[in-house]
């Protein structure tokens, strides 16, 4: 009988070695450092990889925001890409498509003709980018969706007790879990690999949750064309939106253009 021991142990050490090699894809167990080849953020407490993350965001000069906000009771589906002086991208409410774009302080924003209601200007619209001009309600509505700094202090922020959460993967990429108030304060997934950026977040409340990615990717980004663009001077056209508010249809506000008043909009 002791003769067969030794292929016994061999066996079972065979079986051993090949569970450890499995459990080390995942980063557990059987000696496996789950932080080889990583940046070392995984071993940082909860507190600080948020603060790497949120200093390794605030130096970055782009990124490509994607996936679903909930603000003011609404709910936005948005794909952003973001840079310091402006950004471009699109925002969807249940009722409305929005294109969006912001060179410097100028905002751009392309909309079908029902978001701008029973304006006389609607039917032209649906197809242009209209001039915001900065004094406008809606300038700073859709403002905040291509500022970069804007979102980004309102996306990375997670309520309650930080814990150090699981291991993941958001894409190829891996990361660790940042949770606040076991999950319901929000979830925050940082990168390993590389510079410690934010990839995924996951608001508390169910209020959103929105990939980021193609941190300091350059794109291009310049005014419309313009035979694409139209410029109504100080004031927008009444929104369907706006009509809603105070009642009912009101007279579209008159276009203002460089050959005075009356004159047709600016293009």
């Amino acid at each position: 009988m002791t003769a067969y021991f030794p292929a016994a142990r061999l066996r079972r050490a065979a079986f051993v070695g090949a569970l450890c090699a499995g459990l080390a894809v995942v980063g557990t167990g059987c000696g496996a450092d789950p932080d080889e080849g990583t940046n070392g953020v995984g071993k940082l407490s909860a507190e600080q990889i948020e603060g790497k993350a949120k200093e390794a965001a605030t130096g970055a000069e782009s990124v490509h925001l994607s996936g679903t906000l909930v603000s003011g009771g609404k709910s936005f589906t948005l794909d952003m890409r973001l840079k310091s002086d402006g950004g471009s991208g699109e925002v969807k409410s249940q009722d409305d498509t929005f294109q969006l774009l912001r060179v410097g302080e100028q905002l751009y924003l392309k909309a079908s003709a029902a978001f701008w209601g029973q304006s006389e200007a609607a039917g032209k619209l649906g197809d242009k980018y209209v001039k915001v001009p900065e004094g406008d309600p809606s300038y700073k509505q859709f403002r905040g969706f291509t500022d970069m700094d804007v979102l980004l202090d309102g996306l990375l922020g997670l309520d309650g007790k930080l814990a150090k959460g699981d291991y993941t993967k958001v894409g190829p990429t891996r990361a660790v879990q940042v949770t606040a108030d076991e999950g319901k304060g929000g979830k925050l997934s940082v990168s390993l690999e590389g510079t410690p950026y934010p990839l995924l977040m996951e608001r508390a409340g169910g209020a959103g949750r929105v990939v980021l990615a193609e941190w300091g990717k350059a794109f291009p980004l310049a005014p419309p064309a313009q035979d694409q663009t139209v410029d109504y001077g100080s004031q927008l056209p009444t929104t369907k939106e706006q009509q809603d508010q105070d009642g009912g249809p009101k007279p579209s506000a008159t276009p203002k253009a460089s050959g005075g008043q009356g004159a047709s909009p600016k293009r």
